[in-house]
């Protein structure tokens, strides 16, 4: 019974995890997921033999925290393509340049209708992966094995603008309050490093890692200024009906850390363009004290992968959203 408890206990909580990072509005459509996967369990309907199946698992390390430099690099200051870089500083600065004028650049699309709309010229696609699922500390392969399904029903794939972005359509990219997409406002110090390549052929490949963030929401900190970032994930969770806690309140017990992500991207110096970009984020999600229905006290963890490339390729953009260029 205790194996199958920690199983319910993931498949809620991923449930909840990757529904708010893709800004899922349905929560209703969440919890009967979440519910479903509560009876498969209870059920022994569930993947790979039930129960059983892997079902000692292995001891997990905790979450660290400690904000270090994956890029392999420091920046080396001169002058790359033309232009100088002497600190981080520099480097943000020419990103936002670039940042902002590539959203200033719109190209015509064809909609499933037959319609023509307007969008971002450099749109992207993505994809979202969760890793290390340990819950009260320990791996489990079974719980690991429940993990796509669950994925498969709640994360919706997106043709967007770079990041941070609401929207793939300039004159909607903005949040709740009104807060602008279409400029960046990054800084130097959000910059824990950075490196800068001449590509010896009008372009300069810039890539940065923003600094540890606790709970990012986008266009707000180093890791919103960079990435798309998931925002109150502890209310969403929260507003879930079967989910409660021992002790305390989501505040209490919902923990998000980003480290570690980069951003790869490659720019014309002649024109200032982004004509590439790769965003990989990486969120450590950490929960304690979780109860679930008849679950009591349990904690839980796992890792958020969030990736974008742009340009999106025309067979994605055609299947998942069902636009192609004009």
């Amino acid at each position: 019974m205790k194996r199958v408890l920690k199983s319910v206990l993931c498949l809620a909580l991923v449930a909840a995890f990757v529904a708010s990072f893709a800004g899922c509005a349905k929560i209703n459509y969440v919890t009967n997921k979440t519910i479903q996967g509560i009876n498969e369990v209870k059920a022994g309907t569930w993947k790979d033999g039930g129960a059983e199946a892997g079902a000692e698992g292995t001891e997990g390390g905790e979450t660290a925290t400690a904000d270090e430099n994956v890029i392999g690099g420091e920046l080396t200051p001169g002058t790359y393509g033309g232009i100088e870089f002497k600190d981080l500083n520099d480097v943000a600065a020419y990103y936002k340049e670039a940042y902002d004028y590539t959203k200033t650049l719109t190209a015509q699309y064809k909609n499933a209708d037959g319609g023509t709309e307007t969008f971002y010229k450099l749109l992207g696609e993505d994809d979202l992966t969760v890793e290390k699922i340990l819950v009260d500390g320990k791996e489990n392969k079974t719980i690991s094995n429940l993990v796509p399904g669950i994925m498969g029903g709640l994360f919706s794939k997106q043709v967007n603008g770079l990041p941070p972005a609401k929207n793939r359509n300039p004159e909607l990219d903005k949040d709740d309050e009104g807060q602008d997409f279409r400029v960046s406002y990054i800084t130097g110090d959000d910059l824990l490093a950075a490196t800068v390549v001449d590509n010896g052929d009008g372009t300069i490949t810039i890539t940065m890692q923003p600094k540890l963030t606790e709970m990012s929401v986008p266009g707000k900190d180093a890791q919103g200024h960079v990435f798309s970032t998931l925002g109150d994930i502890g209310s969403t969770v929260a507003s879930i009906s079967v989910v409660s806690f021992a002790q305390g309140d989501y505040k209490d017990n919902i923990k998000v850390t980003y480290k570690g992500g980069t951003a790869v991207v490659k720019i014309n110096t002649s024109t200032k363009e982004i004509v590439e970009a790769e965003y990989t984020e990486m969120a450590y999600v950490d929960v304690t004290h979780a109860n679930i229905t008849v679950i009591r006290d349990k904690s839980a963890s796992l890792t958020i992968k969030y990736w974008q490339k742009f340009p999106c390729s025309a067979e994605y953009m055609k299947e998942q959203k069902g636009i192609t260029p004009a």
